[in-house]
Parts: C-alpha cells; sequence; structure tokens
C-alpha cells in the first residue's frame, strides 16, 4: 500500500511490504509520568523518542509492549504502573495503519488488564498476534555475564514469540515444581508425586524441544553469532535422544530425586539451563568482548528474531529499542540503521541526544519532556 508523510510536508511515497504492521497514533492516560499525551507517526517507519532523563521515554516504548498483550518490559505489576496522584488506572491506545483501534485498560481495584480490539473486548492473546513486538532494554547489556537466569528469562521470551505457547508451558512448568517441593516437604501421598513427575517430564521434554527449534532457526538469520543451548534435557535431544526417550528419562530421574536438602528441591531440568552466544567475527564467546561488541551482537539477534518471525509467521513484528545504541560508535550505529531499515519493521527507539539519530533514515523524531509531546522533525531521507 502507499503511505504519505506528514500532509503538512511534501507528498512523498513508498510502497510497504504486505503484512508490515505500523502504529499511526498512540495515545497515554494516566500511565507512568503522563497524563495524558498522543503521538502521531506520520506513516514513518522510525519513530525516534529523545528527551532528558526521567521525561518518561521508556514509559512510552512500556506502554507500547503491553499494548501487544504482554506484561511489558519491565514486567511491573500493573498498579505500579498507574500515574502517581491519579484514579489508579491508565490506559493505552493505538490506531494500526489499518484503522483498526487496540487498546489496554486497567482500571483500579480490577485483578487484570483490559483488552479491546475495534472496542469490542479480546484476550490479550489476541492482542499479541496483532502486535508482535520484540524489545531490548538497557537491563540486557549485560545479558552475556549475568546470571543464567537472567539469560534464560530473555531467550525463552524470544520463543515464546517463535511459539506462542512457550510462556504458558514454561510458567506451569514452574508452577509445578512449586506443588512438588511443597508435596516432598509435607510427606505427601508419593502417589501424588507420581502424577506431578509424569507431567513435569512431558512438559520439560517440550519447552527443551522449542528451544532446540528455535536456536536452529535463528542460527540461519545470523551472519556474525551464533546461538546454543545448554541443558540437561536439551543436550540429549541435541544427541539424537527422541522426545518420547528424553521425557522418559527424565521422568526415571525425577522418581530417583525425591531428597529435600537444606528445605529445597535440588533437581535438574530446564529451569536450569543457559543460552550461549558466540561472536563469530571476534571468535570469542560473546561474554568475553567488549560492552559495545557484546551490544552489537544483542541487536543483531533482535534483528535476527524478527526476520525469523517474519519467515515464520509472515509478519513484520515491531521493534522496540529502549537506549539501543549506546556503546556503539558511528560506524556501529550506521550499520544498525541500515539493517533496521531492510528488516521492514516499524521501529521505536529513544535515546538522550537526536543528533545521534540524525542519519536514521524514513523517520519521525520526537520530543518528549512528560506530557509536553512533540513531533519535531520528520527526516527526508528514504
Amino acid at each position: 500500500m502507499q503511505r504519505t508523510a506528514n500532509p503538512c510536508m511534501p507528498v512523498r511515497f513508498r510502497l510497504w511490504p504486505p503484512n508490515f504492521i505500523m502504529i499511526e497514533t498512540i495515545t497515554l492516560t494516566d500511565f507512568r509520568n503522563h497524563t495524558s499525551c498522543r503521538i502521531k507517526t506520520h506513516g514513518r517507519q522510525n519513530v525516534i523518542i529523545t528527551g532528558p532523563n526521567g521525561a518518561g521515554k521508556t514509559a512510552i516504548l512500556e506502554a507500547l509492549s503491553i499494548l501487544s498483550g504482554d506484561r511489558g518490559m519491565r514486567s511491573a505489576q500493573m498498579t505500579d504502573i498507574a500515574r502517581f496522584g491519579g484514579n489508579g488506572g491508565f490506559s493505552i491506545f493505538a490506531t494500526l495503519d489499518d484503522d483498526t483501534d487496540v487498546s489496554i485498560e486497567f482500571n483500579n481495584g480490577d485483578t487484570n488488564r483490559r483488552g479491546r480490539i475495534d472496542g469490542d473486548l479480546a484476550p490479550l492473546s489476541e492482542l499479541s498476534a496483532k502486535l508482535p513486538m520484540v524489545w531490548i532494554t538497557p537491563r540486557e547489556d549485560r545479558l552475556f555475564v549475568d546470571t543464567s537466569s537472567d539469560r534464560r528469562a530473555f531467550f525463552d521470551r524470544l520463543v515464546s514469540g517463535f511459539d506462542a505457547t512457550h510462556s504458558g508451558r514454561t510458567a506451569r512448568f514452574a508452577k509445578l515444581l512449586s506443588e512438588r517441593a511443597t508435596a516432598l516437604k509435607s510427606g505427601h501421598d508419593m502417589r501424588w508425586v507420581d502424577v506431578l513427575d509424569d507431567q513435569i517430564a512431558a512438559i520439560a521434554t517440550t519447552i527443551a524441544t522449542a528451544r532446540i527449534q528455535y536456536a536452529g532457526e535463528l542460527n540461519y538469520f545470523l551472519s556474525n553469532a551464533a546461538i546454543s543451548v545448554s541443558g540437561m534435557l536439551e543436550q540429549m535431544l541435541i544427541d539424537g535422544h527422541s522426545a518420547g526417550d528424553v521425557e522418559r528419562i527424565y521422568r526415571e530421574y525425577l522418581g530417583s530425586a525425591r531428597e529435600i536438602i537444606a528445605d529445597k528441591m535440588v533437581i535438574d531440568g530446564v529451569h536450569k539451563s543457559d543460552f550461549g552466544v558466540f561472536n563469530k567475527a571476534l571468535n570469542l564467546p560473546a561474554h568475553l568482548t567488549s560492552t559495545g561488541q557484546q551490544k552489537t551482537v544483542l541487536l543483531e539477534l533482535i534483528l535476527a528474531h524478527a526476520k525469523l518471525l517474519h519467515a515464520r509467521n509472515n509478519r513484520h513484528p515491531i521493534i522496540l529499542l529502549d537506549e539501543a545504541i549506546a556503546h556503539l560508535d558511528g560506524k556501529a550505529r550506521k550499520n544498525l540503521f541500515e539493517s533496521l531499515d531492510k528488516t521492514n519493521a516499524q521501529v521505536w527507539a529513544t535515546g538522550i541526544d537526536a543528533e545521534m539519530f540524525k542519519d536514521v533514515p524514513n523517520a519521525v523524531f520526537v520530543s518528549c519532556a512528560g506530557d509536553a509531546i512533540s513531533n519535531i522533525l520528520v527526516s527526508e531521507q528514504e
């Protein structure tokens, strides 16, 4: 389809690919420090939000991430997101390029968010399908050197974009582990523990399978990096065991590991697995490279993930980059902007200095200072 830029500017045309998802406007009400603000993208692929620290730049990206049906890039409690001094609730409302309206609202006293599509109540899973998104935040800057649990949470979120049922499985697995620990501590009937072990073995095998499949397919889209998965069940699958054999072997392992040590259940499994990333350009594991090199690899992972989702679902996910160009030199920024332009995805990025984004093509620049939101410049580059 054809789009025009800001109607106040000379008419310009760009042919967008099929299934390109674009947010035309987004309105926040009582969200974080925003009483009420509205952003228009003017039909542009790149939305650059700049402003001083504390102005609410990240809050805008967080609102977008919640609009996708997710808990949000900060995984915050909904009551903590509502503006202090407001009525205890908030709303996020967006209009897409196909004139679809998508919204999320949270009211004081409710326990859950409510999603709507064109005004009708819709499950959050429908919003996720309508607005697939992927993001990175400054929290991921230390992804390769922090704990395995941080990496596991990050990559499992990516796997969930690839396999929509994955997040539900990981949540169910954690709940089953907790129930098993409680049963063992209380000396519960072992027949109930047998039932739990059956369920745990089945769901753990499915989780490990999804991770292996995702890593293999993601590597196809990576040029300068490679991703690997390590873990008890994952290694058995890599070694050629069938899913049925892995499930049986893990079930037998669980049956032989029912001790509580120091008030804790000590067992191996997919909750102990890890992801590794190798920088092929430097021939080094990512955690042994510089901060800037780690950020470059992380961004390549996100771009590869976006390409994979398009290849798998024929959808171009929206990409959210919060302070993503920190630690990147001029050449790395140029390469990033060129790569983003080729993804055919709408990109929302934040930064303090607008000058660092001056080479971004097809961009609208948004100045943010709390509720004072203004589209200050639409780039002429195509």
